[in-house]
């Protein structure tokens, strides 16, 4: 049987399962999956606002704080594939809980650190869970929604690491300091407990019989031929390596900006606080925009939204320069919007490709979050050692806005 034919089964086999009444469990299942990935915003941003206070109890240098930033998705690029491939053969329930209890232990490990090394090692753990989440959160849309559903429930998920970060961004300084002796490491422990929860929910949902009927009708990722010759499959296709290619300039953006925002505003003279809060704007507005563009981001619109949605973060990396009122909103307005759903236009575009289909979800996202998270790496430690040469942020947001620009140009190449 070809690959093309199976994939076909494989979309028949899921559309049945949908069309099962027991499939309505499947809302319930993305629930699950939203608090994992709920978790995941969490540990992503929580070292963000406590930059400051981290930087001083620890004497860390903007080069060395910003080697921690980055250093999880410098794991995340190995272990990605991996991870992938690990859900293909598992499946995602049991794959999910491993990749939740491993972030719960990389931020208990974060708060028990002593010195720049220990905290380096620590955030490395969060590069092995975090992998297993995102590329598991596609496979099981994949495997249960169709049509505009699946582009509404990835929308859908995306939205827990925004709600993740808001609650880090704005009750950290605000709420969970003065209430936890002012102890970062009390902030810590107190995220790694709430991971922990989101796991054993997540592994309570997905053993319902419901739940493991639909994942029954799901065929494996490997295959007859093994995983090379899937390897072979995935990598054949132009369109998945220019996909690979966008992705690491998406994510060079994200995780430069999302993890030196705060720092970023209080450079420009906001307090902790006020920082916090202006930091959170675009998690908000990404929240509202991953409900809305995604099931918009039909084939035939994909990739101008995929255009726009680059001219929206070029744009707003240059409106962040300013530090008055309506021009910086503006710029948090448009960053928002570009963070929103670049990232989930780009996967749903991936797992959509003929040579993808469910039946290599799994690896496909493997292969997706390993190359992104090259970006990953790159933007929070080039903002700073780029601030570390020049004594701003100036230079590190020009820098951001070519990328933004490469990235759109790549989706006029795709288009």
């Amino acid at each position: 049987m070809s690959p093309t034919s199976t994939i076909a089964s494989s979309g028949s086999s899921s559309e049945l399962a949908v069309s099962n009444p027991e499939s309505r469990y499947r809302w319930l299942l993305l629930f699950g999956v939203w608090l994992l990935y709920a978790a995941f915003g969490l540990a992503a941003t929580s070292l963000a606002p406590l930059v400051g206070y981290i930087k001083e109890d620890m004497t860390l240098s903007h080069s060395q704080m910003g080697t921690i930033l980055g250093i999880w998705q410098l794991v995340y690029i190995g272990s990605a594939i991996p991870c992938g491939i690990l859900l293909d053969k598992l499946g995602s329930r049991w794959g999910l809980t491993i990749g939740g209890i491993i972030i719960a232990l990389s931020l208990l490990t974060r708060g028990l650190s002593d010195n720049y090394v220990q905290l380096l090692a620590a955030v490395m753990i969060f590069g092995i869970g975090g992998p297993i989440i995102s590329a598991g959160a596609p496979k099981v849309v994949t495997a249960r929604f169709t049509g505009s559903d699946r582009g509404l429930a990835m929308g859908i998920y995306m939205t827990g690491p925004g709600i993740g970060g808001i609650i880090s961004l704005t009750l950290t300084h605000s709420t969970l300091l003065p209430a936890l002796e002012d102890s970062w490491r009390n902030i810590m422990f107190l995220w790694a407990g709430l991971s922990l929860v989101a796991s054993l929910l997540w592994l309570l949902i997905s053993s319902h019989p419901s739940a493991e009927q639909a994942a029954s009708e799901i065929p494996s990722g490997a295959g007859s031929g093994g995983q090379l010759a899937a390897f072979k499959t995935i990598l054949r296709e132009p369109a998945v390596i220019l996909v690979l290619l966008m992705s690491v300039g998406v994510f060079l953006f994200n995780h430069g900006l999302n993890n030196w925002l705060p720092e970023l505003l209080r450079n420009d003279g906001m307090s902790f606080i006020e920082a916090g809060y202006w930091a959170a704007i675009p998690t908000v507005i990404g929240i509202i925009g991953s409900l809305l563009i995604p099931r918009l981001a039909t084939p035939g619109r994909r990739f101008n939204i995929l255009i726009g949605l680059s001219a929206c973060a070029a744009a707003a990396s240059l409106l962040l320069h300013f530090q008055e009122g309506p021009l910086l909103f503006s710029g948090l307005l448009l960053q928002g919007i570009a963070r929103s759903s670049l990232m989930t236009v780009l996967i749903l575009t991936l797992v959509e490709l003929p040579a993808i289909g469910e039946r290599y979800a799994g690896l496909a996202s493997g292969f997706f979050f390993s190359a992104a998270e090259v970006g990953g790496v790159l933007g929070p430690v080039t903002l700073g050692l780029l601030y570390d040469a020049t004594g701003n942020f100036d230079t590190g947001l020009y820098f951001l806005t070519a990328v933004a620009v490469a990235t759109g140009l790549g989706g006029v190449k795709l288009k």
